[in-house]
């Protein structure tokens, strides 16, 4: 989750007067010039002994990585080239792979890639560990080194090692994009209307606002209600989580963001108004849903504006702001915390869905009318009085398993389903069937 802010320029002056300075504070003070001093020293002889000669700037990016990198996974600091990748970014259009990650035990996490996207097509799936670019491994990267080697330029080709659960470690080859996100799509299932969020970029509400409109247009007074679909968002916006949540709420919190000192406690309220006209919602989420899209779930999971289905998603409750350090790009930290309505906080816990459903494949089972149970199958069974029944035949003996005895088990891995498919998407076809059975109980539209 990122939320920009400004930092004033301007100098910071010490108060070093002991008469302004308790003696703890004065103690605290003193030590904290020692490490400075410390700093200064490993970085002089850095400076002069190191086998080979390195720049300063490189250092004291390095040591400035280091301090915020080992916060959290998701503080960094961001060099002038990397700041401007992140403001193209949030805007909806940058270059690369086109997949959200993270940093693991030492390991690149995929969050989720992004629809239609190199990454996407290649089947990377939220929770696959990068361990290897092009050959090399990403142990003792940091993560805006990883994700700097994973761009680059437009058609040049990248080898990553992937590592999933229940098979041997596998090469992907992709060619780098300039990744256009289009962050809202939608269409008609039957009654029903489809949405899908990807992220959470600069025009999303907006976006979603249009998508529902046309969808109402399309399907008119017969529209039963919408299916919500975060699942693999990795977030983006706090403002747009904010508003694509209040597009579907009439009153009361939306989220707050608690940071370390009470007096900063923040707290975002829906305004009158929703977009669907009280419309039944589902809103579907799994493991690659994370930061903004667990506001949206959280939000509307408290108010109980929408059931919530799918698998328990990401679990990121931290807020980042986005710092600018002028010519020499910003810095991102984590500030704060959020907390859904109820004043619950998902940090690695993550939503709970109302409904689980493990995304399956479900197949038809085919038995031959002969073999099909009835009352007409009993013997003696009386006929129907219209005389337009027709006595099956004896139920044939079972057939033989062909693979009796056969201990064989299938290692392959499972094909990527096509999500927004029916008929591949286990997870939407149970949404669609509950958005069903909601709107039998709705009152026929005027």
């Amino acid at each position: 989750m990122i939320r920009k802010t400004m930092i004033a320029a301007g100098s910071t002056t010490l108060l070093l007067a002991s008469t302004f300075l308790t003696p703890a504070m004065a103690a605290e003070s003193k030590e904290t010039y020692r490490l400075m001093e410390l700093f200064a020293t490993v970085f002089e002889k850095v400076r002069a002994e190191y086998v080979e000669p390195v720049k300063d700037d490189e250092l004291i990016e390095a040591a400035l990585n280091g301090m915020l990198t080992s916060l959290d996974p998701h503080s960094s600091y961001l060099n002038a080239k990397s700041a401007k990748d992140m403001e193209v970014n949030t805007k909806g259009e940058f270059g690369g792979l086109g997949i959200e990650v993270t940093m693991e035990n030492g390991w690149v996490k995929v969050v989720s890639p992004i629809d239609d996207t190199p990454a996407f097509r290649a089947g990377l799936q939220p929770g696959d560990f990068i361990t290897h670019l092009d050959g090399e491994p990403v142990q003792g990267l940091t993560l805006s080194e990883a994700v700097d080697r994973m761009r680059g330029m437009v058609n040049t080709d990248i080898k990553l090692t992937i590592r999933r659960n229940g098979t041997a470690p596998f090469d992907v080859k992709l060619t780098r994009a300039v990744i256009k996100i289009q962050t809202v799509r939608s269409h008609a299932e039957g009654k029903i209307g489809y949405v899908r969020i990807t992220q959470f970029s600069a025009t999303t509400d907006t976006d979603l606002r249009k998508h529902v409109d046309q969808l109402k247009k399309d399907i008119g007074k017969e529209l039963g209600g919408f299916v919500i679909d975060l699942r693999n968002n990795p977030g983006g916006l706090l403002d747009q989580a904010i508003a694509v949540s209040d597009d579907f709420l009439e009153k009361g919190e939306v989220v707050s963001t608690r940071s370390r000192k009470s007096e900063d406690t923040q707290r975002y309220n829906a305004r009158p108004g929703d977009i669907t006209g009280g419309l039944p919602l589902v809103v579907l989420v799994n493991d690659g849903s994370a930061s903004a899209s667990e506001i949206v779930a959280g939000a509307l999971q408290d108010h109980r504006r929408a059931l919530v289905l799918g698998t328990r998603s990401f679990g990121k409750g931290s807020v980042q702001t986005l710092m600018p350090l002028g010519q020499y790009g910003s810095m991102r930290l984590t500030t704060a915390r959020y907390y859904t309505p109820s004043g619950r906080s998902i940090q690695a816990v993550g939503i709970e869905p109302d409904i689980k459903v493990l995304q399956s494949k479900v197949e038809p089972i085919n038995v031959p009318e002969r073999e099909r149970r009835s009352e007409a199958s009993l013997r003696n069974a009386l006929t129907n009085p219209d005389g337009s029944a027709k006595q099956p035949a004896s139920p044939a003996a079972a057939p033989a398993d062909e693979h009796k005895g056969d201990d064989k088990t299938d290692t392959a891995a499972p094909p990527v389903i096509k999500l927004g498919d029916p008929a591949q998407d286990y997870q939407l076809a149970r949404a669609l069937d509950l958005i069903r059975g909601l709107s039998l109980y709705r009152p026929p539209a005027n």
